[in-house]
């Protein structure tokens, strides 16, 4: 196979700028009109108005972000396809978050998850999380700033650390238009985009292989199609129980109790119309990750004997669906730049509301409670401030993203390590009631204490595995080093993170642990936080549960075991006052089946005022006079 290299052409450019000035013009629009984001309502709720749409979409979009645009074709060429097993984790972790977290953090009224944390545990358990949460989202963010730079790198022939400087100053600059409008309004617009570039590259490579067919029966013979592996052991690297159980847990992590995303569905007008937005992304993502996955076998397919990495062409698997790209579009004026402005635009998105969120977070949990005497005019700035602080330190978390090795592996390990200790003390609080502060403190240091050991052990102790064959035999212009042989590259490779690293008679004992697989890395920090936390509040004095908020617990078992008699679900309740949710529900069905008595009620709530001092009176009677 002879490859032309080819680079933007000037259709390509004009393509990528009207797409970047779309996205920039929605953020302007919503800037400069309505309320202008001048309440802190309307910047990070959207003044609780959106309609289902725009949030289903945008959190689709989160879903599918440029690191699965670009992650996910490579890990199907490089791996085969057992990661299309997510798509059954996204489902389960969009009807658990529907169905628990959604409802929990409507009641409760809150702006911030985390405010939960200091109403259920103490305050040094909240901040504890916000500083996950920012080194989790920086860390995020850094990998989300390299990935459309990495693309830009391939396809432009711009040097990669010059993208990704330039693309990290711009989106710095975008942050200060903020508010959660433009950015639902902007996520709606690329998830269209994003289906355009994946449609693009399916069609016009199916046609240049040959059909559905010839791509099923290249990657039959590449040993690239395995759907289901129900192995249970916990070290392999991809397995349907790996995935879907440790899967759940990452995405419940990001979806169900962190910031950035949480504001998205609280930006609806009630409950039901968040659990409906959400639940549209079941197909959503089921097509648009299933998008992604034949786009990795057909890139597959048209490189099955010419492996564009092992040949020279390319640097780094995170660059094949650049490449694969420009390869099979390239000769279409403007294609190149469609889906790498797909690529960047949702990048930009992403990264401006995660800066928003960082920003605002320091804001209200430590710039306030320090200066607690500042003026609006001066919170603003020093929001602003911050804001290009965050910008400085992603562009630093890109080069740390730059070798942690393929993109769609490092992004879930993050979420695995810091996401997953997270997770674990928002569950240990919604759903064991015994569990007191200390218990939640201590469980959650001691959780991300095993997970970040386990899972840095895994990175600096790597193991070889075995990968599906890749080949050059069909390359007329390699650049192969001399270190593989033609049957080497005509036969299953061994992937080990670093050549450098150590043998195995060099491993410690413990190295065990680190054979973990990523995905698994959620589920393991949740139960030793759960544990521990049951374990040190058993030892401390458990909280107890009557004089806890009803309103801070999940009742799971009235949920399980609803066609159980009450007096049953009274102690399955431990001691939880949940009774009193019932009563609020028993009045609410009493008003709805009778109307004339709750228009009673009304009247008599307007005739009997409440007492007032002196003054609240006489400003009544002027404001009604007015």
């Amino acid at each position: 196979m002879e490859t032309e290299r080819r680079y933007f052409g000037v259709w390509d450019y004009v393509v990528f700028g009207v797409m970047l000035c779309v996205s920039a013009g929605i953020g302007l629009y919503y800037a400069c009109t309505g309320g202008r984001q001048r309440t802190q309502k309307e910047f990070l709720m959207a003044d609780k108005s959106m309609s289902v749409v725009p949030v289903a979409l945008s959190l689709l979009a989160s879903f599918v972000s440029a690191i699965t645009v670009l992650g996910t074709p490579a890990e199907i060429y490089t791996n085969g396809t057992m990661f299309w097993n997510f798509v059954v984790a996204y489902t389960l972790t969009i009807l658990l978050v529907a169905k628990l977290f959604i409802p929990i953090f409507y009641k409760l009224g809150l702006t911030s998850t985390y405010e939960y944390l200091e109403i259920r545990f103490s305050r040094i358990v909240r901040l504890v999380c916000t500083v996950l949460f920012m080194a989790n989202m920086l860390l995020y963010m850094g990998l989300v700033l390299y990935v459309p730079s990495l693309a830009l790198n391939a396809v432009t022939g711009l040097t990669l650390w010059g993208a990704i400087v330039a693309v990290g100053v711009v989106c710095t600059f975008y942050t200060t238009l903020g508010g959660m409008k433009a950015v639902m309004w902007t996520d709606t617009f690329q998830v269209v985009v994003m289906v355009a570039g994946f449609l693009a590259v399916i069609i016009q490579g199916t046609i240049d292989v040959g059909g559905l067919g010839r791509v099923w029966e290249l990657n039959t013979q590449g040993e690239r199609l395995q759907f289901f592996n129900f192995d249970p052991d916990p070290r392999i690297r991809h397995s349907s129980w790996n995935v879907v159980v440790g899967g759940t847990f990452i995405w419940l992590a990001v979806y169900g109790v962190n910031q950035a995303q949480v504001q998205r569905y609280l930006s609806c007008p009630s409950v039901k119309k968040a659990q409906i937005a959400i639940l549209w992304n079941i197909p959503g993502l089921s097509l648009l990750v299933s998008f992604a996955c034949v786009s990795g076998l057909v890139m597959y397919a048209r490189y099955h004997d010419c492996d564009p990495k092992l040949a020279g062409y390319i640097e780094n698997t995170d660059q094949m669906m650049p490449y694969f790209v420009m390869d099979i579009l390239g000769k279409f004026p403007g294609m190149p730049g469609l889906f790498t402005a797909c690529v960047f635009s949702g990048a930009l998105s992403t990264m401006s509301s995660g800066l928003n969120a960082l920003a605002a977070v320091a804001l209200e949990d430590f710039v306030k409670p320090c200066f607690p005497d500042l003026s609006d005019l001066k919170y603003t700035w020093i929001s602003k401030g911050l804001a290009m602080v965050f910008g400085g330190s992603m562009i630093v978390m890109a080069y740390i993203a730059s070798m942690m090795g393929p993109v769609i592996q490092a992004s879930l390990s993050i979420f695995g390590m810091v996401g997953g200790p997270m997770l674990g003390v928002f569950v240990l609080g919604m759903f064991f009631p015994c569990a007191n502060k200390w218990g939640g403190l201590i469980g959650l240091l001691t959780s991300l204490a095993m997970t970040l050991w386990v899972g840095m052990g895994g990175i600096v102790w790597p193991r070889s595995r075995w990968m599906p064959p890749v080949s050059t035999e069909g390359c007329l212009y390699a650049n192969v080093t001399a270190n593989f042989t033609t049957v080497a590259m005509t036969t299953a490779l061994y992937d080990v993170t670093s050549t450098a690293g150590p043998t195995t008679n060099d491993y410690p004992p413990e190295s065990v642990l680190y054979e973990l697989s990523y995905t698994l890395l959620g589920a393991f920090a949740t139960l030793v936080c759960v544990v521990i936390g049951l374990l040190v509040s058993l030892i401390t004095g458990v909280q107890k549960p009557e004089e806890l908020d009803p309103k801070l617990t999940i009742p799971i078992c009235d949920s399980l075991f609803c066609f159980l008699p009450n007096s049953w679900l009274k102690c399955l309740r431990c001691g939880v006052r949940q009774e009193e949710k019932e009563d609020e529900k028993a009045i609410k069905m009493t008003d709805i089946e009778n109307p004339s008595l709750q228009t009673e009620k009304e009247e008599t709530m307007n005739n009997e005022e409440p007492e007032m001092p002196d003054q609240k009176k006489d400003d009544k009677i002027i404001a009604t006079f007015l």
